[in-house]
């Protein structure tokens, strides 16, 4: 039992179950000489669905009142972060090939849709070079202050999702959960506020 739970709880499981859906879409893509377009939705909802699971973890600490599920994910986040910002990665690669040349890129950028798109795999960028245990001690509590551009790529991309797609609901269905939780949060996080309030003029 002791072996099978040493597997279980291994970074190179978790990985691999993270990269499943990755390894597909390499597949098609190496199998597809063009056409490529209808690998898009796939790799970009993927990473937003990364992204939202990786930011719904403190939520759920609150709600949970810190279960030892949520307290397993909780010690992963930092892979499910990256395996977005990989997923945005390949999503942006799909579409620089799909589109074949410079000519055409540069026409979509007027395209607001486009453009936040490409913000948000922007933004991905520095969140995934530094997380990792040395910039995690070089930037100390900066690090923290940094990880929040994550909730700037959430709205971006929801708006990628929205703006390119014209689909309101899927992006919602995704999206809701989050937002819920994190209302919560905001709630729970105020009276605990207003509670030591209370009792430090008692």
């Amino acid at each position: 039992m002791s072996y099978l739970r040493a597997i279980w709880n291994s970074p190179f499981t978790f990985w691999s179950i993270l990269a499943l859906p990755g390894l597909a879409i390499i597949g098609e893509l190496l199998r597809e000489s063009d056409k490529l377009e209808h690998l898009l939705l796939p790799t970009g909802e993927f990473a937003a669905r990364f992204l939202i699971i990786s930011l719904m973890i403190t939520p759920l600490m609150f709600l949970t009142n810190s279960q030892r599920w949520v307290r397993w994910l909780m010690a992963r986040r930092r892979y499910i972060g990256v395996a977005a910002a990989c997923y945005s990665a390949l999503h942006v690669a799909i579409y620089l090939l799909d589109k074949g040349s410079l000519g055409p890129i540069l026409q979509d950028l007027v395209k607001i849709g486009i453009w936040t798109g490409w913000l948000a795999s922007l933004i991905f960028i520095p969140l995934t070079v530094t997380s990792n245990d040395w910039f995690i001690a070089q930037l100390g509590s900066r690090w923290k202050n940094l990880q929040k551009l994550a909730y700037a790529a959430e709205v971006l991309v929801f708006a990628h999702w929205v703006l390119v797609d014209y689909k309101f609901g899927p992006a919602l269905v995704h999206f809701t959960p989050l937002l819920l939780l994190e209302l919560y949060r905001y709630v729970h996080v105020t009276n605990k506020r207003k509670e030591r309030k209370l009792s430090t003029h008692a």
